[in-house]
């Protein structure tokens, strides 16, 4: 089955759009790349106090939920959630 073409930068700017608070610096890194690794780390609770961090379950609900109820057109909000799995997948 041939890998459904993606465009990454957009998808980066959509993500953004949604955590307009979050710091994802270009460095020397692309789109792709930095996505999973912004979505990795909220998923992970990397960007809270280790004391108040919480599930990568809870934050997986929260995440998916934050998408869902987003602006950002359907098939970015299906594009986005489909990253959330995989990456649950990896780190499960």
């Amino acid at each position: 089955m041939a890998k459904e073409q993606v465009n990454f930068d957009d998808l980066l700017a959509e993500y953004r759009s949604i955590w307009n608070n979050r710091i994802l610096l270009k460095e020397e890194k692309g789109s792709e790349e930095i996505l999973i690794e912004a979505i990795k780390r909220e998923l992970l609770d990397e960007n809270s106090h280790p004391r108040v961090r919480k599930s990568r379950y809870e934050k997986y609900f929260s995440a998916i939920k934050r998408v869902m109820n987003s602006s950002v057109a359907a098939e970015t909000k299906l594009r986005l959630i489909k990253i959330h799995v995989e990456i649950m997948e990896e780190l499960s």
